[in-house]
């Protein structure tokens, strides 16, 4: 039985070229490159499960991706729907964003639940044991929730890599440094850690607003 016959002189040449990959030219570590940051202003919006789909939009109704979002798989649908708050204060086409979820939510700027009479808390999306309730009202119907209205508490999505960058772990809290004409330091971002997201916080309009985000030169993420 033959063997292949080792090239030598090929191997030695893939070593050096790792080798380069990972070292700078004076022999040192080469440094790792800066994540890309977008920031990100998310508007008041709804998450459904399937159930209220069909409840608010007809039976066998599937959401109809308009605009992909940053991060993969996510998407504003084209469904919208009407958002009504005690002594029926409302807010009309308030978009839904998909996929479906396990449980429906409305994520709220602070000025909106303003708007529609509701004390909504801050908390991070998922996290809706105990908070207020809203009447979601669609072309086909309308469903009441007992619970589900939040702010949205400020908070960056990035993956293993990228925290490694930062140094940070999945629960820990950043800030994040914006230059613009009106520019601050947002304390406090919540580090959500996993394989398939990109580096991208999520501001609501308020705090996006308040700090020119839209105009800003810099936005920087820094540990506390």
């Amino acid at each position: 039985m033959s063997t292949a016959t080792v090239d030598r002189q090929l191997v030695e040449q893939i070593v050096r070229q790792v080798v380069r990959a990972h070292l700078g030219s004076n022999g040192k570590p080469s440094p790792v490159q800066k994540p890309k940051l977008v920031v990100s202003i998310s508007a008041r919006h709804v998450h459904l499960t399937q159930e209220h789909v069909e409840k608010l939009f007809g039976p066998g109704h599937k959401l109809t991706p308009e605009k992909p979002l940053y991060q993969e798989g996510f998407y504003a649908a084209k469904e919208t729907v009407m958002l009504i708050g005690p002594r029926r204060r409302m807010l009309p086409n308030v978009r839904v964003l998909g996929p479906t979820r396990p449980h429906s939510q409305v994520e709220l700027a602070f000025t909106d639940a303003i708007s529609l009479g509701i004390d909504a808390p801050v908390r991070l999306s998922g996290d809706i044991e105990g908070t207020p309730g809203c009447v979601l009202v669609g072309p086909a119907g309308a469903v009441e929730l007992e619970q589900g209205v939040i702010r949205a508490k400020r908070h960056v999505h990035m993956n293993p890599q990228e925290a490694a960058y930062f140094g940070v772990q999945h629960g820990d809290l950043m800030n994040l440094r914006v230059e613009s004409p009106c520019p601050g330091v947002l304390e406090g971002l919540v580090v959500r850690v996993d394989p398939n997201a990109k580096l991208e916080v999520h501001l609501d309009t308020d705090e996006g607003n308040a700090l020119d985000v839209e105009h800003a030169t810099c936005c920087e993420l820094f540990k506390p």
